[in-house]
């Protein structure tokens, strides 16, 4: 689940510890899709993205140039850069069934020093474009080969997605209008949509139909061509009758260059006394809470209904999710309610947790730790590796993360996806 914010409120990736606890039960994972038999035919390559299995997909949020002051510099100077070949810049919003600015202050606005800035010049004040957008052009500046996508929606601004699926060529071309405006047509290379969820809840819910997601795909593609990247973030709720099942992701697989299959927030402390649970397993387990809340599990549904395996990125969290008031140290024990977080109870970074709170065990493909009464439960380099083998012996596209700045200041986790 990607969770924009508003304008200067705390940079906490989930917007969610108590409002949400209805939806994330019903599994906070990506959006919704297909039960479609046939096969889609597949989108045309997009530029010179790279090839199927290589991609490395991270999201920059808006939002952390503030209180995480995690700037593109930031990209850059942990070595993350020189290890992507896309970044997802989010978010935009969708409002009035047309794509709109999120923050307009963090994208283009904010003036840079030179110590701020990829390029280490000072932003000038009558300089027509600053704040992210200008520092993302001095990073592709840097690596010719990076390509950056604008993210719309996400949990925040989800809701108006029924609205634009309405008017999806209206939607488009409001999309295509914003991307490439003359002011900072440079910088994007495609757009990402990230509805939670296609006729399913989110934070409110989508009754626009099954057939509104490949209508609303197939007028972006028409739009913005063969020389854009048209990608989207889904849903990763297997269930019988769950979100893939509510809306047609098969069908609208051949409009898009790749899916982001949200394949982490399975379990958390929306659940406030547990059962602990890794909110990213990468295969089922003993004692797992949910059958088919598990990465393996999303990734087989979505092929056995279509989904080209090389349209598929495998899905990483950078950050971990725990209770606080537990006494099992192995998953399944009971808990009091989440465990404190720098910016939200209940979520931490990973570059936080690996020294405050070490992995004590390993399941379901992923770490765990338990540390006083707080249990938590992230990836490690040698927990990614781990699904950096299962991504091969699948054969998918590539890897993506939720988000840049969770990562160690050397880009520890990033480094692990290669």
């Amino acid at each position: 689940m990607h969770v924009p914010h508003l304008p200067r409120v705390r940079p906490v990736r989930a917007l969610f510890s108590t409002l949400c606890t209805v939806a994330l039960g019903a599994g906070l994972l990506a959006g919704a899709g297909p039960a479609t038999a046939t096969a889609p035919a597949p989108a045309a390559e997009s530029g010179t993205q790279a090839a199927a299995g290589s991609k490395v997909v991270g999201y920059f949020t808006e939002w952390g140039v503030y209180d995480r002051n995690y700037h593109v510099k930031n990209i850059e100077s942990s070595g993350s850069a020189a290890e992507l070949t896309h970044i997802n810049y989010s978010f935009g919003n969708v409002t009035g069934g047309k794509c709109a600015m999120g923050d307009s202050f963090a994208a283009t606005e904010r003036t840079y020093t030179a110590d701020e800035s990829v390029d280490g010049t000072a932003d000038a004040w009558d300089q027509p474009l600053r704040g992210n957008f200008n520092q993302l052009l001095e990073l592709k500046q840097k690596h010719p080969d990076l390509k950056i996508l604008w993210s719309f929606g996400g949990w925040t601004w989800s809701g108006g997605f029924g609205e634009a699926a309405q008017d999806p060529a209206a939607f488009a071309q409001s999309c295509y209008d914003l991307v490439e405006n003359s002011k900072w047509a440079d910088v994007f290379d495609g757009i990402d949509i990230d509805w939670e969820y296609p006729n399913a809840c989110g934070l409110s819910c989508d009754t626009s139909g099954r057939d509104a997601f490949p209508k609303l795909m197939s007028a972006l593609r028409a739009k913005f061509g063969d020389d854009y990247l048209v990608t989207a973030a889904i849903t990763a709720d297997a269930t019988s009758g769950g979100k893939i099942d509510a809306a047609d992701y098969a069908g609208a697989a051949q409009y898009v260059d790749w899916y982001n299959p949200m394949t982490y927030d399975f379990f958390g402390a929306w659940d406030a006394t547990g059962p602990t649970a890794p909110h990213s397993p990468l295969t089922s387990y003993d004692g797992i809470p949910k059958a088919d809340f598990d990465t393996s599990a999303t990734i087989a549904k979505l092929k056995d209904l279509g989904v080209p395996s090389e349209k598929l990125l495998l899905g990483l969290g950078f950050y971990g999710r725990g209770w606080t008031g537990v006494t099992q140290d192995a998953p399944g024990g009971t808990a009091t309610g989440p465990a404190k977080g720098t910016y939200e109870d209940g979520i931490e970074d990973y570059k936080v947790l690996k020294s405050s709170c070490p992995a004590t065990g390993t399941v379901g493909g992923t770490a765990y730790a338990k540390c006083g009464s707080d249990w938590w439960s992230y990836d490690t380099p040698e927990t990614i590796a781990t699904k950096m083998a299962y991504k091969n012996e699948q054969g998918l596209g590539g890897t993506f993360f939720w988000e840049l700045s969770g990562d160690t200041a050397n880009g520890e986790l990033i480094k692990a996806i290669d």
